[in-house]
C-alpha cells in the first residue's frame, strides 16, 4: 500500500474537519452575535460590523451557504474516511469509518466549534466575516435555487417564512431589559431596568390612563375679580390654572404664574387694573386617545408643558401635563409643594386608607403591586368593574390577591377604601366573589 497516498489522505480528512469546524463556527458566531452591538460598532466605523450587518440582511442566503458547506465538508469526510479504511482494513473498515467519523464530526466539527463561538460570538464573527462573504459570494447560484425550493415548499404547506422584523427587534428589546432588571440585585439596577421598560410602554398607554381628571383639576372662572384671581394663583401648587366663562367646559385659556407676575409688574402692582388676558396662554386640547410617546413629542414640538384632554363630545376629561408623562418613566417627581405620597396612608396594620380617585398605575409603581389596569384607570373603577356594583359603606371585596374594604361613598362615588394584601393562608387564591360585613 502507497504509504504517501495514506498520509495525503490523512491530510485531506484534516482539512475537510477544519472545513467543517469553520463553517458550524461561522453559523453560530454570526446568528448570536449582538444586533445591537453590531451595529453600535458598524456607526463607530468598523468595516467587519458593517460586513455582518450586510449579511444579516440576507439571513436565509447566509445560512444556506453555510449549511451547504458544512454539508458539503461532512459528507468529503465521510466518504475519504470510508475509502481510506477500507483500503486498510478491508469491509471492516466501513464500521471503522463510520465510528471514527461520527466521533470526530461531533466533537471536532460542531459541538467544539460551537460551544466556542457560542461563547466568543461577537469577537469571532468579526474575525471570520470576510471569508463568509466570500464563500457566500461563491455559492450564491447554488443557494439561490436551494431558497427558491424551499420557499415553493412553504407556500406548498400554507407557511409564511417571513417576520415582522420591528416586532422581532421590539420583542427581544423587551427580554432584555425584563432580564437586566431580574437579574441586577443592586436596587438602583432595578430602577434602571423600571425606566427602560417604562419608555419602551410609552407608545402602548394613552394620556387618559395618566390624567388628572378634571374632578381634581383646580381651575378659576373668568368673571372673579381680579384680586380674587391673584389670591387664587398664590394659594396653588400650579404654576398653570384652567380658566374657564360661563361653564367648566368652556376654557378660555390657561393662567401661567410667570405671565401673570409680568401682568402685575405692567400695572404697577394695581391689582385692580390687571388684564387677565395679558396673564393666560392659549389652552391646547388634545384627545383622549392619544399616547404618551405622541404626546411628549408634541410637548417637545411646541415648547409647552400642559394640555387639556377632551373626549369625543368636545368635554373637558381633564389635564396632563409633561410632568405627568415624565412621571411614567422615572416614578413620582416631588418638589417643595407636593406630598410624597398623595391619597394614599398607611396604616399600623399592613393596610391601607386609600382615596378612590388614586390612579392604579401610581399605586403599582410605588408599591410593586401588579394590579390589571386595562379597563379602568383609579382604584374605585376597578371596584365597579370588577363587582359589578355600586357597593355600599361597608362592603369587602377580594381580588387579585387584595381585601378591599369601602370606607366612604359620595352619593354614587366611592371616595374612600381600605386596601389590605391577603396572604394566602388568609384567603383562597380563587376567592373573587364580595361579601358584607357583619
Amino acid at each position: 500500500m502507497n504509504q504517501h497516498k495514506i498520509w495525503i489522505d490523512i491530510g485531506g480528512l484534516f482539512l475537510l474537519l477544519l472545513g467543517g469546524a469553520f463553517f458550524s463556527a461561522s453559523e453560530t458566531a454570526l446568528t448570536a452575535a449582538s444586533r445591537a452591538r453590531m451595529h453600535a460598532l458598524e456607526n463607530d466605523g468598523n468595516p467587519r460590523a458593517r460586513l455582518i450587518n450586510k449579511l444579516r440582511l440576507h439571513k436565509d442566503r447566509m445560512i444556506s451557504t453555510l449549511l451547504f458547506g458544512n454539508t458539503i465538508m461532512n459528507i468529503l469526510l465521510s466518504s475519504l474516511a470510508t475509502a481510506l479504511l477500507m483500503r486498510i482494513f478491508g469491509e471492516e473498515g466501513i464500521i471503522y469509518a463510520t465510528i471514527g467519523v461520527t466521533v470526530m464530526v461531533l466533537i471536532f466539527a460542531e459541538v467544539l466549534p460551537k460551544t466556542y463561538a457560542l461563547l466568543n460570538s461577537e469577537r469571532l464573527s468579526l474575525c471570520l466575516a470576510p471569508a463568509v462573504a466570500v464563500v457566500v459570494t461563491l455559492f450564491r447560484p447554488i443557494t439561490f435555487s436551494v431558497n427558491k425550493l424551499v420557499e415553493g415548499c412553504f407556500r406548498l404547506f400554507g407557511v409564511r417564512p417571513h417576520i415582522d422584523d420591528e416586532d422581532e427587534y421590539e420583542e427581544e428589546l423587551r427580554g432584555a431589559i425584563e432580564l437586566f432588571k431580574e437579574t441586577m440585585s443592586i436596587e438602583e439596577d432595578q430602577e434602571r431596568g423600571a425606566m427602560l421598560r417604562s419608555i419602551m410602554d410609552l407608545a402602548e398607554v394613552e394620556v387618559s390612563e395618566i390624567m388628572v381628571h378634571r374632578k381634581n383639576v383646580r381651575m378659576i372662572s373668568a368673571d372673579l375679580p381680579p384680586a380674587r384671581i391673584v389670591d387664587e394663583v398664590l394659594h396653588s401648587s400650579f404654576t398653570r390654572l384652567p380658566v374657564w366663562k360661563d361653564n367648566q367646559d368652556n376654557i378660555i385659556g390657561v393662567i401661567h404664574t410667570k405671565l401673570l407676575l409680568n401682568e402685575i409688574i405692567n400695572c404697577k402692582g394695581d391689582i385692580s387694573k390687571l388684564n387677565l388676558m395679558n396673564a393666560m396662554m392659549e389652552p391646547w386640547f388634545i384627545p383622549e386617545s392619544t399616547t404618551l410617546f405622541d404626546q411628549l413629542q408634541a410637548f417637545r414640538k411646541r415648547r409647552e408643558h400642559f394640555s387639556m384632554m377632551v373626549d369625543e363630545y368636545g368635554a373637558l376629561v381633564g389635564v396632563v401635563s409633561l410632568e405627568d408623562i415624565l412621571e411614567e418613566i422615572v416614578g413620582e417627581i416631588s418638589d417643595e409643594h407636593d406630598i410624597a405620597v398623595t391619597g394614599v396612608r398607611p396604616q399600623a396594620d399592613g393596610s391601607f386608607v386609600i382615596d378612590g380617585k388614586v390612579t392604579i398605575r401610581d399605586l403599582n409603581r410605588e408599591f410593586d403591586w401588579g394590579l390589571p389596569d386595562e379597563e379602568y384607570s383609579t382604584l374605585a373603577g376597578l371596584i365597579l368593574f370588577e363587582s359589578q356594583r355600586i357597593p355600599n359603606v361597608g362592603q369587602t371585596f377580594t381580588f387579585f390577591g387584595f381585601r378591599f374594604e369601602i370606607v366612604k361613598k359620595q352619593k354614587n362615588q366611592i371616595s374612600l377604601m381600605r386596601v389590605t394584601p391577603v396572604l394566602e393562608s388568609d384567603e383562597p387564591a380563587e376567592t373573587v366573589a364580595a361579601h358584607t360585613i357583619n
